[in-house]
C-alpha cells in the first residue's frame, strides 16, 4: 500500500465580522506566494480574545463561504463554528492535521504583540511557519518566531473600523446588502 503525502495547507483563521476587501487580498496573495495544495479558511465561532461579535457565526460562515468557496484552492470550513464555542488555533491546527499536512498560519500583523499569549504558542511557534500579513501602523516584531514570511498587502482597512464606521467601501458586492442590514440593526439597537 502506497502512503500518499498529506495535501499541504495553509490556515487562515479569523472572525472575518465582516469580511472584506482586505481578507480577499490576503487569500490572493496566499495562493499566489505560498506552497500549498489548498488554504483552509476557518471562521471562528468567538475569537478567545473577544467576548462578542457583531454578525452571527452564522452569518461570517455565510460571507465566508459567498465569497471564498468558488476560489480554486480555497475551501471554507465550518470546524470552529461547529464547535459552539472559542475554539484556540491549536486545537484547529491539531484537528486539521488529521488529514492534511498543515504548514502555514495565516495572521494579521496586529495579532503579533500577543501571540505570546495564545494556548500552546510555543507548540505552534514549533509546528508551523508564521505567514504575516501587513497591516499599516503595526510593526512587525517577529523576535522569538521560529519561521515565518511576510504577505506583504495594501489593504488599509480592517473589519473593526468598518463596524465603526459603518462604512462599506471595502465590502464585496455579493455580501455588502447583507453587511449593511447587520450594522443598521446593530446601530437601532445602540
Amino acid at each position: 500500500m502506497v502512503n500518499t503525502p498529506k495535501p499541504k495547507v495553509a490556515i487562515f483563521g479569523g472572525s472575518f465580522d465582516p469580511p472584506h476587501q482586505g481578507h480577499q487580498q490576503i487569500v490572493q496573495q496566499a495562493l499566489k506566494n505560498l506552497d500549498i495544495d489548498l488554504l483552509l479558511l476557518v471562521p471562528t465561532y468567538l475569537n478567545p480574545f473577544k467576548s462578542a461579535s457583531l454578525a452571527s457565526s452564522k452569518q461570517r460562515l455565510e460571507w465566508c463561504d459567498t465569497l471564498f468557496e468558488s476560489i480554486d484552492k480555497v475551501c471554507v470550513k465550518d470546524y470552529e463554528v461547529a464547535q459552539g464555542k472559542s475554539t484556540v488555533t491549536s486545537q484547529s491546527v491539531k484537528y486539521f492535521n488529521q488529514n492534511y499536512d498543515v504548514c502555514y498560519l495565516i495572521i494579521g500583523a496586529d495579532n503579533l504583540a500577543s501571540l505570546n499569549k495564545w494556548h500552546e504558542y510555543e507548540w505552534l511557534n514549533q509546528t508551523i511557519t508564521w505567514v504575516i500579513a501587513t497591516r499599516d501602523n503595526h510593526d512587525l516584531e517577529t523576535d522569538g518566531l521560529r519561521a515565518w514570511k511576510i504577505l506583504p498587502l495594501n489593504a488599509p482597512m480592517s473589519s473593526t473600523q468598518i463596524r465603526k464606521d459603518k462604512a462599506l467601501i471595502h465590502i464585496d458586492k455579493k455580501i455588502k446588502h447583507s453587511v449593511k442590514q447587520i450594522l443598521t440593526i446593530n446601530k437601532d439597537e445602540t
